[in-house]
Parts: C-alpha cells; structure tokens; sequence
C-alpha cells in the first residue's frame, strides 16, 4: 500500500515541497545584507532562509498529516518521535555556512522513514535547478530544469516524464579518481584516509564540495569517493544514503564499516565513507 501511495501522493508532496522551499531559498540568496545570521546551540549559522524554508516545508507536507523531524525543529523530544513508524527527515537548507560565503551547490533534503528506513528521497539544487529522486527498490533519478517556484504543483506524471537514471554513465568514466571533501569540515583522520587512497589511486584529485551534493554527484558517477570524519546529523544523510545506494553506490560508517541508523536518541550520525557505483578499491 506504501508503494502506490509514494507513487501517487506522496512523491509529489515531497517533490513540490523541496521546489517550493528553493524558491523561498533563492528569494533571499544574494541579498547577504538580509541573510539575518545567528548561531544555534551546536554553534553552526542559521539564516532567515533556513527558517523560511522550514516554514515551506512544513507547510507544503501539512496536508500528508506524517509528522516532520527537521534540523530547525531538532528540539523535538526523542519519547515523541521514538515510535514513529513513518515520518519526514527534512534538512531545509543543508550547506548553511557555504550559503553564507557565496557558494552555490546548497540544496533541500527530504526523506520520507518507515521504520527507521528511507524509503523515498528527494534533494534538490535549486541555483542548478536539479532535482535528485529515489524510491526504495525502484532506482535513482535526476530530472533537470526544475526552476525553483513558489507555487510548484507537479504530478507523478509530470515528474517522471523526463528523468533520467542514475548513474549517469554505463560503464566507468575515464579520468583521474575523484574524492569529494567538505571544504570547511576535515581533521587528520580525513587526510589520512585519503592518503591511504591514494596508495592505490596515483591519480587521486580532491573536489571541494558543500551540502548533501556530494551525495548527488557519486550518484552520478562523477566523482567516486567522499569521506566524513565530523559530525553530521541524520537529516545530512538520509536521502542523499537512499539516491547514492538506489544509484548502485553505498555508504558504511567508519572505522566498523556498518550501516547508518535513523531516529536515535543522539541525532549525530558517526563518520561515514561512501562510494560511487564504479568505485575499485
């Protein structure tokens, strides 16, 4: 039942909301004199269009009536989600701190959990007007030209009708090995490990990278690698995990190599590795 629901409701409400959260997003991007900058309590910048998006978001998924766990609500008590069988993950603006600093690959993440699961996703890009799709089981796409627009009203129809699969290519692509780093969060740890990539991978070359796109572009096949040894928090990670994953690629925490768990009582993720569809160790 899930299923047809994700096909002919649920995946437009996420869809539509992500587009309509861009819109508020880009309305604001630019204008740094308006960007209204405070710290949360874990000490990381928040925006009035990381608020304003929020609001979007909640307002767009109103209608499903599936309640919302979001970094701008992250207050929300863990007895008051813990049993929740299906619920949003909602980052609204994820890359706040390189929104600031004028770059432009932010983007909205939205995962709908049963069970603790991600079982459809969408992250969009709105300055690229990119929108990244998977369904649990049913592939990873990437359908181009969404203009980021207030009053976003696709169908499922429209949606589907010209995406296209992800990876973008068949076979491995012919250039240098490409990992993908955050530009502000790195430590030792990081560096190590792509020293030890590098052992094996000469040709090693770094791409700087800011918000869950770094999970969209192994899901493309245009970079093969991305390694996180800070923190992140649970809406970081969820339906960027589900596109990569739905595109042939994975992700494991580090050092145990296990898997990332959803709806914990501490919403920090551990560090995690994850590898595109033609990764060779």
């Amino acid at each position: 039942m899930i299923d047809t629901q994700v096909n002919a409701f649920l995946l437009p409400a996420m869809f539509n909301a992500a587009v309509r959260a861009g819109a508020a997003i880009m309305k604001i991007h630019g204008n740094k004199d308006g960007y209204d900058i405070t710290l949360k309590s874990d000490k990381t910048p928040i925006t009035v269009a990381d608020r304003t998006a929020h609001r979007t978001i909640r307002e767009a998924l109103g209608h499903t009536r599936i309640p919302i766990l979001s970094e701008e609500g992250r207050e929300m008590r863990y007895d008051e989600r813990r049993n929740w069988e299906l619920y949003w993950l909602v980052d609204p603006l994820d890359g706040t701190a390189e929104f600031i600093e004028g770059y432009n690959e932010f983007t909205v993440n939205i995962a709908l959990m049963e069970n603790n699961r991600c079982i459809a996703a969408v992250i969009y890009v709105p300055y690229f007007e990119k929108m990244y799709i998977a369904g649990l089981g049913r592939g990873a796409f990437l359908k181009q030209g969404v203009k980021p627009t207030a009053e976003a009203d696709y169908s499922y129809m429209q949606i589907v009708s010209d995406w296209r699969p992800l990876p973008l290519v068949t076979t491995p692509p012919a250039r240098n090995f490409r990992v993908a780093l955050s530009r502000r969060h790195r430590t030792e740890e990081t560096y190590a490990h792509v020293d030890a990539l590098r052992a094996a991978h000469p040709d090693l070359e770094i791409v700087e990278q800011g918000s869950s796109y770094k999970f969209c572009m192994l899901a493309e096949g245009s970079v093969d690698y991305y390694v996180r040894t800070t923190h992140t928090y649970e809406w970081d990670t969820a339906a960027g995990e589900l596109i990569l994953s739905e595109a042939g690629g994975m992700t494991r925490t580090l050092p145990d190599q296990g898997m990332l768990c959803y709806n914990e009582e501490n919403l920090h993720n551990p560090w995690f590795c994850c590898q595109s569809k033609f990764f060779t160790a």
